[in-house]
């Protein structure tokens, strides 16, 4: 059974760094792209940040996170890890990984829409406060 899990999300102080992972099991990552998005209490779902399938991936990262967050992923430990640093209160959501199968090499155009991805995680909850 095709599995994702988040995990590393908490309480955290304006500026400070958190390590989210996604774990994945019943699949290969090899041949999938994965998302992570994120859900604030009272607004929508949106894409923080995609990383391809090839090799070590080419990341993409919405523009409220630009230089602040890294996708990553380690395809031989089956995990994807999105590095969060100099965070802010805004930053406080319930974070989500997410994959679809994918072999292209440019997947910006899409990979912040949710209908995009065929496996989600439960998520994992990040809260950023004094």
């Amino acid at each position: 059974q095709l599995q994702l899990v988040e995990s590393g999300g908490g309480l955290v102080q304006p500026g400070g760094s958190l390590r989210l992972s996604c774990a994945a099991s019943g699949f290969s990552l090899d041949y999938y792209a994965f998302g992570w998005f994120r859900q604030a209490p009272g607004k929508e779902r949106e894409g923080v940040s995609c990383i391809t399938s090839s090799g070590a991936g080419y990341p993409h990262y919405a523009d409220f996170v630009k230089g602040r967050f890294t996708i990553s992923r380690d395809n031989a430990n089956s995990t994807v890890y999105l590095e969060m640093n100099d965070l802010k209160p805004d930053d406080t959501a319930i974070y989500y990984c997410a994959a679809f199968w994918s072999f292209l090499a440019n997947i910006q155009s899409f990979c912040f829409t949710e209908s995009t991805y065929q496996y989600w995680g439960r998520g994992t909850q990040v809260t950023v406060s004094s």
